[in-house]
């Protein structure tokens, strides 16, 4: 039976790529469907994710490694970091050749250290990160309002939406992951306690083959929950695990199981921004804590909907979590980067993209009511008044992200205030 296919933002943005290059490497967590997606456009593949075929293709990179890469372009690689010494012969094969659209790689943890290959494929290979599922191409959101034409300067019409608070709680946690979204109830919440259960007691040793303790990195991963949306340093999450964990534990340990759930693209952290600024207020640097999906902390944590519901102010964090991950989806398709801003004086803005071209967008994130859309406005309007348009141009937007409202619109102000339901690229 073949699988329903959902499409995906990264489609139009593999096609590009491919377009230019002689080979696309797709990176990603796992069960984000990477596979899936390349498979649309492969026309033949190598499944290094089977033992079976790992195993013989072991084998026959000792004898013959471009008889691995025969088959009809593009040729689908899949889990390639699981034969490092691939990377050498496909760029090679790519040179060879000299056309593009040669080869699609994916892969669920981040390139080998250098020493595992010889040439960093710059030139030859592009890179697509891919992550779970917007609601957008998940299907809960309308679409009605998109980030493009808002770039470009077009307003809209007042939109509808149709997401209440309950329905955005289970979005939350049962999070963007393909399988999931084609399954209901507690079955798609049960594949995020599965993924949690998958890095926790394989994932996380075999990424580097370092072993670590299941139990420790079950703790980092409620830990980071716990500080979900904040800039904590490694000291705090630290202090947090140590309430929990008898054993000896340093920063150290603590940054080793971080580095390895970056390697798999479990967590993926907000980097800041550094806008020219009239007054002299000094930006904080650090990253604001993220995981790819909200769905794997509400799962560390043991968290259903109506815990969320239950509590609101952990639902914001959480929910600022899944906007995070949809705006840097939609952020992809924009040739843009999402970040996020905090300064001395206290000022923030949760999120900020910003586009290759120079234009950018300010977005707060708010569950919703009145109150808490007029503090997302306030803070807007306050970091817009201290940029240096002199420096740099003014934002093309500004927007309040909510998860609940029962319309998008565009208040007197200028400012935008949109439901999530109703976002797309």
């Amino acid at each position: 039976m073949k699988k329903e296919y959902k499409p995906r933002i990264a489609d139009k943005l593999l096609a590009r790529k491919l377009a230019g290059k002689g080979a696309v490497l797709i990176e990603g967590p796992k069960w984000c469907g990477k596979t899936t997606t390349a498979q649309q456009q492969a026309k033949s593949m190598l499944d290094l994710g089977d033992s079976e075929v790992l195993k013989q293709s072991r084998n026959m990179l000792e004898i013959s490694p471009k008889t691995l890469l025969q088959g009809e372009t593009p040729r689908l690689i899949d889990e390639w970091q699981t034969l490092p010494p691939l990377w050498d012969s496909i760029r090679s094969e790519v040179d060879r050749r000299g056309t593009f659209s040669q080869f699609i790689l994916t892969g669920s943890s981040v390139l080998p250290q250098a020493d595992e290959t010889t040439h960093s494929g710059t030139g030859r290979f592009a890179r697509l990160k891919m992550r779970p599922m917007s609601i957008f191409e998940s299907g809960e959101s309308s679409g009605l309002v998109s980030l493009r034409k808002l770039f470009d300067g077009e307003t809209f019409e007042p939109q509808s939406c149709n997401l209440d608070l309950q329905k955005m709680a289970y979005l939350t946690c049962r999070g963007g992951w393909p399988q999931a979204t084609l399954l209901e109830g507690d079955l798609a919440l049960d594949q995020a306690f599965d993924y949690v259960d998958a890095v926790a007691e394989h994932d996380i040793q075999r990424v580097d083959g370092v072993k670590r303790s299941p139990s420790r990195a079950r703790l980092l991963l409620r830990s980071y929950a716990r500080n979900i949306a904040q800039q904590v340093s490694y000291a705090t999450i630290k202090a947090d695990m140590l309430s929990n964990d008898s054993a000896t534990l340093d920063e150290d340990t603590v940054a080793d199981y971080i580095k390895a759930l970056k390697r798999l693209f479990v967590i993926e952290d907000l980097e800041a921004w550094n806008p020219n600024l009239r007054s002299k207020s000094a930006i904080r640097t650090s990253d604001t804590r993220h995981f790819v999906d909200p769905s794997i902390g509400t799962a560390a944590l043991g968290l259903g909907p109506s815990d969320l519901i239950n509590d609101l102010n952990s639902f914001g964090l959480f929910f600022e979590d899944l906007a995070v991950r949809d705006l840097r989806v939609f952020a992809e398709a924009l040739d843009g980067r999402l970040y996020h801003y905090r300064d001395s004086s206290g000022l923030e803005c949760d999120t900020v993209i910003h586009r290759r071209n120079g234009t950018y967008a300010l977005v707060e994130v708010k569950l919703g009511g009145d109150k808490l859309i007029e503090e997302g406005v306030n803070a807007l309007k306050t970091l817009a008044t201290a940029i240096d348009t002199t420096k740099m141009p003014s934002p093309s937007f500004m927007m309040v992200l909510t998860a609940v409202g029962q319309y998008a619109y565009q208040r007197p102000d200028g400012i935008f205030v949109v439901p999530i339901g109703c976002l797309k690229d």
